[in-house]
């Protein structure tokens, strides 16, 4: 028999007020236990004044309980210290994992040196303001186009080897004390320890979470752009994956050119052709993405994200340049922490 069909999954779900979300998330969980294809299903409750330690019970899984609460970050950390599984494989609680996936990770694993995977929401997320659909399908384009062998991890639908995690000293939930990019952060030391991480297309889940602009745009600046540009700085520098390729800082900068001239049209309209060439160009640069939005919402949902993501553009590399700013000429090169 395949070696890897004998690794052992251990399910970690850090839970904080999820009650009405576990009835959806761990049903499908709780069968893949059933089937025997995976070992446990741990949900770690991170002190919730709601019922959610009391449902997860209810429903069959293994319930632990932070001592204090600490985020997913720290919930992980307790999960893999109790662990019996091979592999932890992390599902969010506001994450429904599709059938299948534990073959799938088990697959993943068997190849040379992979020490953890990762896959993709799939089509459907269940926010439908075309704002939400627009972040979560986002999510979607850039891990199924993502390089195989990827440099980040992430943990909303990810396995990693139980022995790596514990060795490599788990999640830092130090410099990263609220939710960010502690899983990104995770997958530079499994790297740093030699270990491959693998992305699974096919290794599906459908995202809960209904993302507003204010909560999206403040994510993705105070929780993704500003902590990963500081870690990508002071660490490795820029990486040719996911929307930090070299074919994303082309459309940033052609985004950012494009907002000046629309900008510059209040006092020199003249200009305008200029801008309409910017526009077209915007949209050549990100064509494909356009289409897998078209397919998955029509032509004007389509519309309304590609010139939307020209914005999410602009913020993300304004936050890099403030982060190459800072660490350079300010000098504060220790700023990995996230308040």
């Amino acid at each position: 028999m395949d070696n890897s069909q004998q690794l052992s999954i251990s399910v970690v779900m850090p839970a904080y007020n999820a009650v009405n979300l576990l009835p959806k998330v761990l049903t499908p969980l709780m069968e893949m236990l059933a089937n025997g294809e995976v070992q446990e299903v741990i949900v770690v409750d991170d002190q919730s004044p709601d019922a959610t330690a009391a449902e997860a019970r209810k429903m069959g899984a293994t319930v632990l309980t932070t001592p204090v609460n600490g985020g997913p970050g720290a919930a992980r950390n307790l999960a893999a210290e109790q662990a019996r599984g091979d592999i932890l494989w992390f599902v969010d609680s506001d994450v429904i994992a599709w059938p299948g996936g534990a073959a799938k990770i088990r697959a993943a694993f068997a190849e040379d040196g992979v020490d953890a995977v990762f896959g993709s929401y799939d089509t459907t997320p269940a926010g439908t303001p075309w704002f939400s659909r627009y972040k979560n399908l986002m999510h979607r384009f850039y891990h199924q186009h993502a390089n195989r062998d990827s440099t980040t991890f992430w943990a909303g639908c990810g396995a990693v080897r139980a022995d790596v995690f514990r060795k490599i000293g788990g999640v830092d939930v130090e410099t990263y004390k609220v939710p960010s990019i502690e899983d990104i952060e995770l997958g530079y030391r499994v790297r740093s320890n030699g270990g491959r991480i693998v992305v699974v297309p096919d290794l599906l889940g459908k995202h809960l979470k209904v993302w507003t602009v204010r909560n999206g745009i403040h994510t993705d600046i105070f929780r993704r752009a500003l902590p990963w540009s500081r870690l990508m700085i002071a660490r490795e520098g820029l990486t040719n994956d996911l929307n930090t390729s070299t074919g994303e800082r082309v459309k940033a900068v052609v985004a950012g050119l494009l907002l000046l001239s629309v900008l510059g049209l209040v006092v020199a309209p003249s200009i305008w052709p200029w801008t309409l060439g910017l526009l077209a160009l915007a949209f050549a640069l990100n064509w494909s993405l356009f289409q897998f939005f078209r397919e998955n919402g029509g032509a004007w949902f389509a519309l309304k994200a590609v010139l939307y993501h020209q914005l999410y553009y602009v913020y993300s590399a304004g936050a890099f340049a403030w982060c190459l700013f800072e660490y350079h000429i300010l000098g504060r090169k220790d700023r990995l922490h996230v308040p």
